[in-house]
C-alpha cells in the first residue's frame, strides 16, 4: 500500500475503537464536520493558548454536537516547558496549575483517559532521579485522584525516556490509582535504546494506551502507519497473546493525507 493512497475507507469496527489526534483548536476552526461526517472519535490536544483562550461555553458547545454524533474523545494534555518532578517549585506550581485547567476542560468532554508525558529524560534528570521521581509522584497522584472522581483514566506517555527502567518506579507507586501506561511507538523508535519486546516486559502489565505512529528511527516523524521502518511485530504479537479489554487506540499522523491509509492498515493488523 502507498504511504498516499486516498480514498480508501475502513470499516466503522476499526473507526469504532480508534481515536485520532488533533488539536482543540483545528477541531473547533476547520474539522468538526468532518470529524463527525467520518465517525471519527477524537484524541483532542491541549496546549497553553486553547487553555487561556477558549471559553467553557466553547467547549461544551463541540461536546454537544460530538455527543450527538455517538462520538467519543481523549484528552492530551499540554507539555511543551512544563515538568511535574522539576526539583524546582516554581515549575511544578505552573505545571499543575496548568494541569488544572485541563482537569476543568475534562470535567465538560468527558474524554476516556487524560494523556500526559511522563517526562523523564536520563540527559536532564539522571543526577537527580530520586527527586524527579518523588515529585512526578506527587503531581502525579494529585492529578489521578482529581481525574478519579469524574471517572477518567490517567495514562502516562513515554517521549525521551531511553529505557522503560526509568518509569517502573513511577507505574508502581501509582498503580493503586489506576494510572496507566500509554506506550508511544513512535517515541520509542525515534528516542529509545531498548527494543519493544524489552519495552512491553518491562511495562506491559501497566499498558492502558496506545499511541501508533510510524517512522524511520532518526527522528520524531509522525508518519502513517506502514509508511516507516517500525515493525509492530513484536507489538501486536504481545497484545495477541494478552488477556482482557484492548488498550485504548490513538493514531497520531501529522499529515492528514496520512490518515485513512493509517486506518486501513490498522484494519488489516489489529489483533482484536
Amino acid at each position: 500500500m502507498e504511504c498516499s493512497e486516498t480514498g480508501v475507507v475502513p470499516n466503522g469496527r476499526i473507526k469504532r475503537q480508534v481515536y485520532v489526534n488533533i488539536p482543540f483548536s483545528m477541531l473547533m476552526d476547520s474539522y468538526l464536520d468532518s470529524f463527525v461526517q467520518h465517525g471519527l472519535n477524537a484524541e483532542i490536544g491541549l496546549d497553553a493558548e486553547a487553555l487561556d483562550s477558549i471559553s467553557p461555553d466553547r467547549f461544551k458547545a463541540i461536546h454537544e454536537k460530538l455527543v450527538e454524533a455517538d462520538l467519543r474523545v481523549t484528552i492530551h494534555s499540554p507539555f511543551i516547558d512544563l515538568s511535574a518532578g522539576s526539583p524546582d517549585h516554581a515549575i511544578r506550581e505552573v505545571t499543575r496549575r496548568r494541569f488544572e485547567q485541563v482537569m476543568g476542560v475534562a470535567r465538560i468532554l468527558s474524554p476516556q483517559v487524560v494523556v500526559c508525558h511522563a517526562g523523564y529524560d536520563e540527559k536532564r534528570y539522571g543526577f537527580i532521579r530520586e527527586v524527579w521521581l518523588r515529585n512526578s509522584i506527587d503531581t502525579w497522584k494529585w492529578m489521578a485522584e482529581g481525574l478519579a472522581e469524574e471517572g477518567i483514566t490517567l495514562t502516562l506517555e513515554n517521549v525521551h525516556e531511553e529505557r522503560p527502567e526509568y518509569l517502573l518506579p513511577l507505574f508502581e507507586e501509582l498503580e493503586d490509582l489506576g494510572v496507566k501506561f500509554c506506550f508511544d511507538t513512535g517515541h520509542q523508535a525515534a528516542f529509545g535504546k531498548a527494543s519493544i519486546h524489552e519495552w512491553l516486559s518491562c511495562l506491559g502489565g501497566f499498558l492502558g494506551q496506545l499511541h501508533l505512529h510510524d517512522n524511520n528511527g532518526g527522528r520524531d516523524e509522525h508518519l502513517g502507519l506502514g509508511c516507516g521502518t517500525i515493525d509492530f511485530t513484536a507489538l501486536f504479537d504481545w497484545l495477541r497473546k494478552r488477556r482482557g479489554e484492548p488498550p485504548v487506540i490513538t493514531l497520531e499522523p501529522h499529515r492528514k493525507e496520512d490518515l485513512w491509509p493509517s486506518l486501513k492498515w490498522l484494519e488489516q493488523n489489529w489483533p482484536w
